[in-house]
């Protein structure tokens, strides 16, 4: 019965995880679904945990350590008894590892579940010449051409042959060039770049 209803929990967890990421997108874009259909879910097991990510962690038959929390920007979160924890860079697997060994200290065989209920870290930026600016959930693997698609598009006055993409990384900032027409004619597709979180799509 025990082990029946542990697996329940951590399936329910899953789909509240795939959930999050659908229920991030529509805030993030006003209500738009355009996002959820072009991004999947990223797996539970993979998915790297980071700053305003809305985490549900449960402890099975302790609901005083039971706790919803917001990832802080420093990466942590705060839990009853545990005090701070550092979160970020954790998947939701090795949190519960971390989660399991802080919780002995006060319980016996402490069992838990972590569900990422909403996926807020993994943000890509479009700005310029578009139809919608801002900020776009990145759920799964995305290229440019996809978010330029989520977003609504290029407007009529837009540069397309000009696009860039500016990512930092080791510190520095890196420039990619996008050509549109040409990627949309199946050209130079090494320009249509998977995206990684923080890139910036600047549309002149």
């Amino acid at each position: 019965m025990k082990t029946h209803y542990i697996r329940s929990v951590w399936l329910g967890g899953l789909c509240l995880l795939a959930l999050g990421a659908s229920t991030g997108s529509a805030q993030v874009n006003n209500g738009s679904t355009a996002a959820s259909a072009v991004m999947a879910a990223p797996d539970p097991n993979e998915y790297v945990i980071g700053p305003d990510d809305v985490l549900s962690i449960v402890f099975w038959r302790d609901k005083d350590l039971t706790s919803e929390a917001v990832v802080r920007p420093d990466g942590k979160i705060t839990l009853p008894l545990l005090n701070d924890i550092d979160v970020a860079g954790l998947t939701p697997s090795r949190l519960r590892e971390r989660l399991t060994e802080e919780a002995r200290r006060y319980v016996e065989d402490p069992n838990v579940t972590v569900v990422v209920r909403q996926i807020n870290s993994r943000k890509v930026f479009v700005t310029g010449e578009i139809a919608r600016p801002g900020a776009y959930p990145l759920s799964g693997q995305t290229t440019v051409l996809q978010i330029l698609a989520v977003a609504g598009g290029l407007r009529e006055y837009a540069d397309a042959k000009n696009i860039m993409v500016m990512r930092l990384e080791k510190n520095r900032t890196i420039h990619y060039p996008f050509n549109y027409h040409d990627v949309s004619k199946g050209k130079s597709l090494k320009q249509n770049l998977e995206l990684k979180p923080g890139d910036t799509i600047i549309v002149p």
